[in-house]
């Protein structure tokens, strides 16, 4: 059966994985029905008309006309604005990629999940933030929710392959997330405080978007995944455990209470994992380098450095917190991570813009959508005084 697909950030890392896995992919085996992008409509455009899309939606409303201009005589539908996003994302398909980087991605999240089918799930914020909301609505909507990130769609395997029970956590002893350790692994606190965005974003193994390059850099994205994991996958924090493997081959692991562990290799390459979840429950083919030990040699593993690394402490107290602590987490950290970026503060800044943001706001209660907006909003603007504090210092 043809299964229908939209992609929510199309354009981005995620996404641009995604569509090469739809053009590999048999004809016929895939209907395109909207592609979704923030404001690259040359590459939106394409897209759509090489896959044939029905819609084509940027999120930017300034781009509207170079869009109508790019998809003139195709057929293809434009429209622009986040409620044209959020429109797109309540379309009835079989399948949808959540590939919209940060908090931004929620409300498309939302309309998805509420309406079923498959999301696969790459926006890792909109748990962090919003996670009792975004499964409550998947489970009101009858959605399935399968992870993307590598780690989370590693342990997925990984439990997936004991097979399924009545409870299928009761035998989990330990999850173990790993992390390449970014380019900062080996670095001293010292040299960590002069690294430049521009080494910030060079990635040892991955091709990734600059936002989730720092966060790798900083090692949070390994907390917001943590975070991430104790939702999807319902275990105590304390079953939870990241270890550093720096050639980033081992994705996930999973310790049973027999001893076994179980884990999921392969190359680090994100189709991987995309056409995992784009398949799912069967497999495809992909191009994706396959994975040779031989000319691999060794797998190494080391506990993180919480010293030099403080952000996996910010997500677990965050976590333990509860309420809206996560919320203030992830608005802080992308608040903090565009400063670095635009060299507003330094690296080393990151991590303490949030510990601050936190420590001011604590842990407010939020009982609906609009509760968690609007603290994201506060927790932005705490941060962003809290870097101009340090700045000035």
């Amino acid at each position: 059966m043809t299964r229908s697909v939209t992609i929510l950030g199309s354009t981005g890392s995620v996404g641009r994985s995604t569509v090469a896995l739809l053009d590999e992919a048999p004809e016929g085996a895939f209907r395109i029905e909207a592609l979704v992008a923030h404001r690259d409509v040359i590459a939106l455009a394409a897209q759509a008309r090489r896959l044939g899309a029905r819609l084509a939606v940027v999120a930017d409303p300034a781009s509207y006309q170079a869009l109508c201009d790019a998809l003139s005589g195709t057929g293809i539908e434009a429209a622009a604005g986040p409620e044209a996003v959020v429109a797109a994302a309540a379309r009835p398909v079989d399948w949808t990629m959540a590939a919209i980087v940060g908090a931004a991605g929620l409300p498309a999240i939302l309309a998805a999940v509420s309406r079923g089918g498959v999301l696969a799930l790459a926006n890792k914020e909109s748990l962090v933030c919003a996670g009792e909301i975004v499964l409550a609505t998947a489970r009101a909507g009858g959605a399935t929710l399968l992870p993307v990130d590598s780690e989370h769609n590693a342990i997925f395997q990984a439990l997936e392959a004991r097979g399924t029970a009545a409870d299928p956590y009761a035998t989990v002893e330990k999850i173990v997330l790993t992390a390449s350790g970014g380019p900062c692994r080996t670095m001293s606190l010292a040299e960590m405080a002069s690294v430049t965005p521009e080494a910030a974003v060079r990635h040892p193994v991955w091709s990734m978007g600059a936002k989730i390059s720092i966060d790798s850099a900083t090692m949070m994205n390994k907390g917001l995944e943590l975070i991430e994991a104790v939702r999807l996958f319902p275990v105590p924090e304390a079953r939870v455990e990241v270890l550093v493997h720096p050639q980033s081959t081992v994705h996930g692991l999973v310790q049973y209470a027999d001893g076994s562990v179980v884990a999921q290799l392969g190359s680090p390459d994100m189709r991987t994992p995309i056409a995992h979840a784009l398949a799912w429950p069967a497999r495809m083919m992909s191009s994706v380098p396959r994975l040779d030990l031989v000319t691999l040699g060794r797998l190494d593993f080391y506990a993180p450095d919480p010293v030099r690394f403080p952000a996996l402490r910010l997500a677990r107290e965050a976590l333990r917190a509860g309420a809206g602590a996560t919320t203030i987490l992830n608005a802080a950290n992308e608040t903090a991570v565009g400063l670095f970026l635009s060299r507003h503060i330094g690296f080393l800044d990151i991590a303490a813009v949030v510990e601050e943001t936190l420590t001011r706001l604590g842990a407010p209660e939020v009982a609906d959508l609009a509760a968690i907006l609007a603290l994201d909003g506060a927790a932005r603007v705490e941060a962003a005084r809290i870097a101009a504090e340090r700045a000035a210092a």
